[in-house]
């Protein structure tokens, strides 16, 4: 399993490089991947046919201020290749899978260790707020949704032109897979274990 590591000064995010989305992040190198392997069965809800083996590290990225504030933040060199049609369907099962998430969890969530965190409608609108933003990467411009239906339009425009081949592309469309999945898949666990 190809993992590259993306190493900032406070955090690190192991990455499956073959698989959009599932990235975790830990203190040292050892617990990054530590936590990216402990996600394979959460992740298999969305890419029923992942396969654990044996982690290859093939890159180690140096980090930025994004990584430290904790998400990942720089282009990995393999994301240069072309996207895959499956990876589409990875961010779009990822989508059903916070649609669902919202719909069963309780509105109040359960707070941080802290005493923090959005509750579950905030989470919610921060996700659709940032894949607003992500869109742009790509060439797809909406304002942000406030409803059921402009996030279904928002998300219809972002897959078609995943699958048409972006005409603007500030993001190389691996990538924008790759970001969009992990933000998505991050709150939906998130809101999972905030639920219990």
């Amino acid at each position: 399993m190809r993992v590259y590591l993306e190493v900032g000064a406070k955090k690190v995010f192991a990455c499956a490089e073959d698989w959009p989305g599932w990235c975790r992040a830990g203190r040292t190198e050892d617990a990054a991947i530590e936590a990216l392997l402990s996600y394979a069965d959460r992740y298999r809800a969305v890419a029923p046919s992942v396969v654990v083996d044996d982690v290859v590290v093939t890159d180690r990225l140096a980090g930025n201020a994004t990584t430290d504030f904790g998400a990942p933040g720089i282009v990995p060199p393999c994301d240069d290749a072309a996207l895959p049609g499956s990876w589409v369907e990875v961010l779009e099962a990822s989508w059903r899978a916070l649609d669902a998430v919202a719909e069963s969890a309780p509105a109040v969530l359960r707070k941080g260790p802290r005493g923090g965190g959005r509750d579950r409608d905030a989470v919610v609108q921060h996700v659709v707020s940032a894949e607003c933003s992500y869109a742009r990467q790509i060439g797809v411009r909406h304002r942000e949704p406030s409803d059921r239906d402009a996030v279904a339009a928002l998300r219809a425009d972002i897959a078609s032109a995943l699958r048409a081949g972006p005409e603007v592309a500030k993001w190389p469309p691996r990538y924008f897979v790759r970001r969009a999945a992990w933000h998505v898949l991050d709150h939906v666990w998130e809101i999972e274990d905030r639920s219990t």
